[in-house]
């Protein structure tokens, strides 16, 4: 031993990689970063519900779930905080996030990087720590703030700060990204400032701060890059994938490495064995929603026709072709018609599905983007924020008029000028339901806008017009607007208090 040169007794693995040897370079730090940005993509979408798209549709009137998942529960008022999947699942992958985000950070101190590019790799690590704290909040309300590595001991001591506090450190994260990202990505799907802009608006959206929520519309209007595109229906096809009206989406690609998604199996008519299958199922209640085009009552024996194109783009209703398929050509009485996801199947979901059959990918393999943020979002929320602090009301009329006339296969009556404050309330969220109908934001809408004691009860009924269920029958219950904190946190942590009436 005393004849050894003490380098020798330094000895480290080259065959994988430890704290000792990594990150050593900028490529390390590029992997880094792709670890982070994997966990947006979700693998079993129909029972876990990051960002959900048509999944979380399913815990609102647009969709039913004929699976008793927790997300069917919380449409039904049958939720419980020892559920796991939505209710674990958002907890568990956000924090994951912010601690891939946090190693990211502090690994940047150990590589050589010249500033611009360690700025760069820090404001993307910050906005998807933002972003992940964002979802947090929305669902749970105020959550312990971890921006730091912690041992096992201290996670099992940390307190919930107040919703407030989240969402300051939300902004605080955009903000650094804001001003540190480039209008275009240096590699397509990685984050830019518009994207940053853009979920700092959705953030004070869904804080009711609507004079900031203007002030974030006018940095993203000036970066001059955003558009409506001008095919809704084209809007969700692989070919016009991060097109100008994209302002951040999660990258999905075929293939067997995990790189793809189950959302249009699970979502929707689907692929693979479940072609022909549909757990989030659309229901009578949204179809009835979309206005007729040139605004008349919707005639009882054509219920399709003339019907807002938007009705077609995003739900297969009966009599119309689909993967070949005149819909629905596997309604048959008796047997597994009896199953309520089979009664309900005069329906099914276009959106976000793949066509024509020949291009279906392999199961679980969609390479399909989901779209997170949108401009038509952009043009609501503006119209939103200038009904609710009584700007001018005719304004916000001819921003939600764009949605409805601009786009070349979607013309519909325009909406008349003068309405009241009240009047406008009301047009703008049947638009945004409509427009953005299962993409999974109607959850948000319902629970920001408290409005879940006017749309409950509700019935779920079949083609024949059977009842299946009727969702919250006593009436909604206010503590639903969060979720439950997940009982095995609690468990780990009894400073973690549970949020009321769960």
């Amino acid at each position: 031993m005393n004849s050894c040169v003490e380098d020798f007794l330094e000895f480290y693995p080259e065959d994988k990689i430890t704290s000792a040897n990594f990150p050593e370079n900028e490529s390390d730090i590029k992997l880094l970063l792709n670890g982070v940005y994997s966990l947006l993509r979700e693998r079993s979408i129909y029972n876990e519900g990051l960002f959900g798209f048509g999944s979380l549709d399913g815990a609102t009137p647009n969709a039913y779930n004929w699976g008793n998942t927790p997300l069917a529960r919380i449409a039904n008022g049958q939720l419980n905080s020892s559920d796991g999947q939505i209710v674990t699942f958002r907890w568990t992958r956000a924090y994951a996030i912010i601690y891939r985000a946090n190693y990211l950070i502090s690994a940047l101190e150990e590589v050589d990087l010249t500033p611009d590019a360690k700025n760069t790799y820090m404001a993307e690590a910050l906005f998807l720590r933002g972003l992940a704290y964002s979802i947090l909040v929305e669902s749970y309300g105020g959550v312990p703030i971890v921006n730091l590595g912690l041992t096992t001991e201290e996670a099992r001591n940390l307190t919930r700060a107040s919703a407030e506090e989240v969402w300051s450190q939300v902004i605080s994260d955009y903000n650094f990204a804001i001003d540190n990202l480039d209008v275009d990505a240096p590699q397509l799907g990685r984050v830019t400032k518009g994207a940053a802009l853009g979920m700092k608006m959705r953030a004070y959206l869904y804080q009711g701060k609507y004079d900031q929520v203007l002030e974030v519309i006018e940095q993203i209007e000036s970066l001059g890059k955003y558009a409506l595109f001008p095919s809704y229906e084209g809007l969700f096809k692989p070919e016009n994938e991060n097109n100008e009206e994209v302002l951040f989406d999660i990258q999905y690609m075929i293939g067997e490495n995990s790189q793809g998604s189950l959302h249009d199996q699970f979502c929707g008519t689907g692929t693979g064995s479940w072609t022909r299958g549909s757990r989030y199922v659309p229901t009578d209640d949204l179809v009835n929603a979309y206005e007729m085009i040139d605004g008349s009552a919707v005639d009882p024996q054509n219920p399709y026709e003339g019907r807002d194109p938007r009705l077609e783009f995003t739900v297969v209703v009966p009599g119309s072709y689909f993967l070949g398929y005149r819909f629905p050509n596997y309604i048959y009485p008796g047997g597994a018609f009896n199953h309520p996801g089979n009664r309900l199947r005069h329906l099914s979901t276009r959106k976000y599905r793949i066509e024509p059959e020949a291009d279906l990918p392999p199961s679980g393999q969609s390479y399909l983007n989901n779209i997170i943020l949108r401009y038509a979002d952009v043009i609501l929320s503006k119209a939103e924020a200038i009904i609710e602090t009584n700007g001018d009301l005719d304004e916000a009329i001819e921003l939600i008029n764009r949605i409805r006339t601009e786009r070349d296969d979607v013309k519909i009556t325009r909406l008349p000028m003068g309405l009241s404050q009240a009047e406008a309330r009301q047009k703008l969220r049947h638009e945004r339901r409509i427009e953005f109908a299962m993409e999974g934001l109607y959850w948000s809408d319902i629970k920001r806008w408290k409005i879940g004691s006017e749309i409950y009860p509700q019935e779920i009924r079949d083609h024949l017009g059977n009842l299946i269920e009727t969702r919250f029958p006593n009436g909604y219950l206010e503590f639903y607007d969060l979720l439950p904190i997940p009982d095995n946190e609690i468990s780990l942590n009894e400073n973690l208090e549970q949020n009321p009436g769960w």
